[in-house]
């Protein structure tokens, strides 16, 4: 009781923000259609979890299995598969936005900034669109931000508790994506706070190095999991679609490096939001002030941006998240001193004092509050990055029309057998499909690729049963004649000129 006394006031505020966070995360969490990777992890969750032989499934396609494996747990007590995996991202955004809090208190010792800090996130609209998705980016940012947090303890207090809890989180992080390995390549830059000054410096300098080898050590333990599986290989492959290996990318070191770097630039200013940006840049003006601890955090920012722009293939706006987020506190500490020149300002006059800044503090988070709400009720109206847009919003690939015929394939299938085909055996379809009808005995479903001629094994079905044909991508706007297809409903595609159609398959027996 003397602890809940003693901490009210903190104890409150935290209350408060753990209801904001839960609810713009909450609010229309089945909204958003179904994403392509969404409808894969989702349906590796569900197979793992009925099969233990398949727990290691990610890994047919270069995935590492954490997401999976926490999706799994989550299905036990989630009806709907899908906001399972959804809000495994959604308790991942809600560590991360306590593991913001407590990196930006170690890092500036006050509790305002990192008051602020969790502010900024709740209403960032990255992790907006992150935390509400079934993706494994929003674990990734949570895995990066614990270990920055527990880096920075480590050089500072140098203790071997902090050691092998960084390596706990390090080997979480990489279990759940190759990205956290950055938290193991950024582990020098933390010397920037090393205290040189303090003696005795080399013991303390060599048990820092010891420290940091064996966090290292444990990390590449957990990752070390993974070879228990035959396709460990399968994520070199993987990411060699992503990033150029070294021995690629030196032929050709910066042919990409200008158009990645632009992209990736685009994406995060269409992220942050005009407040946070100006925000942003008043840190770095100011950047003598903390001097140490912001160049800490730009480094962990900046180093990875710069390597995928000089490295990535393949780019995507999530991949920058994880960095995006060192960004936050840098952007707290700008809000805070703007609060504390109006509280000098109006020094006088306490009821000013509280109404500034209360002013202050909307105008900064109205705009990311807005694209926030709206992308959670509305998304085709949401101001988010242009490529997450034309990804998840207006895009085949966002799966417009699937509830739509999963409640038309089960009532079809309540009192007769039918067979499903889709466009596409892995992605989109048949994975959506499966998710919600495969434990139906009365449907049958597979994917067929490419469909350039009509499969026979289709016609055959049709002359047994009712049969519908599921088309969805862009290749298949017009259909040749000679399919013998009905449309029985159509969805748009989000804005696009593009449609996620069922057929009824027509049978020469049943003509």
């Amino acid at each position: 009781m003397r602890f809940i006394f003693r901490y009210k006031k903190e104890i409150g505020i935290g209350i408060i923000l753990t209801v904001v966070y839960f609810i713009f995360r909450l609010i229309y969490l089945d909204r958003l259609p179904i994403f392509t990777d969404e409808a894969i992890y989702v349906r590796w969750a569900q197979i793992a979890l009925n099969d233990a032989s398949w727990r290691f499934i990610s890994l047919t396609d270069g995935k590492q299995p954490l997401f999976i494996w926490f999706s799994m747990i989550f299905m036990k007590f989630v009806q709907d598969p899908l906001i399972a995996g959804r809000l495994v991202s959604v308790f991942s955004g809600f560590l991360t936005m306590i593991g913001i809090y407590a990196l930006t208190y170690e890092l500036f010792r006050k509790k305002t900034i990192a008051l602020f800090s969790s502010i900024l996130y709740i209403f960032y609209p990255f992790a907006q669109v992150l935390d509400r998705m079934a993706l494994m980016d929003s674990m990734v940012g949570t895995f990066s931000v614990w270990a920055l947090y527990f880096s920075v303890l480590l050089v500072r207090k140098i203790k071997l508790n902090i050691a092998y809890t960084l390596g706990f989180v390090i080997g979480a992080g990489v279990l759940t994506k190759t990205s956290n390995f950055f938290s193991i390549y950024l582990l020098p830059s933390t010397l920037i706070l090393f205290d040189f000054k303090k003696k005795p410096l080399l013991p303390r300098f060599i048990k820092w190095i010891f420290f940091v080898f064996l966090s290292s050590l444990i990390a590449y333990g957990f990752y070390a999991i993974l070879r228990l599986s035959p396709l460990f290989e399968m994520i070199s492959t993987k990411n060699a679609t992503f990033v150029y290996p070294f021995s690629e990318w030196i032929k050709h070191p910066f042919l990409y490096f200008i158009s990645n770097f632009s992209g990736l630039f685009s994406w995060l200013l269409q992220y942050l939001t005009p407040s946070y940006i100006v925000l942003l840049l008043l840190s770095i003006f100011l950047i003598n002030k903390f001097f140490k601890e912001k160049i800490l955090l730009f480094l962990y920012f900046a180093l990875p941006f710069i390597a995928l722009a000089l490295f990535g293939i393949k780019i995507y706006p999530r991949f920058i998240f994880f960095m995006s987020l060192m960004l936050l506190p840098l952007i707290a500490w700008s809000l805070d001193l703007i609060m504390e020149e109006l509280k000098r300002f109006f020094s006088r006059n306490a009821i000013y004092i509280k109404v500034t800044q209360f002013v202050l503090l909307l105008i900064v988070i109205a705009y990311p509050a807005y694209t926030s709400i709206i992308f959670a009720k509305e998304s085709l109206s949401a101001s988010i990055a242009d490529a997450d847009h034309g990804q998840y919003v207006n895009s085949w690939a966002a799966g417009w029309g699937v509830k739509d015929s999963i409640a038309f394939f089960s009532d079809q299938a309540k009192n007769q057998k039918i067979f499903v085909a889709t466009e596409g055996t892995f992605g989109l379809m048949p994975e959506a499909m499966e998710i919600y009808l495969i434990k139906n005995k009365n449907i049958i479903i597979k994917g067929y690729w490419p469909v350039d001629s009509f499969p026979k094994e289709v016609l055959d079905f049709a002359s047994k049963m009712p049969t519908y044909f599921v088309f969805y991508q862009p290749q298949h706007v017009v259909l040749p004649i000679s399919f013998p297809l009905n449309l029985v409903f159509e969805v748009k595609q989000g804005n696009t000129n593009y449609f996620y159609r069922v057929y009824r398959v027509v049978s020469s027996k049943h003509q």
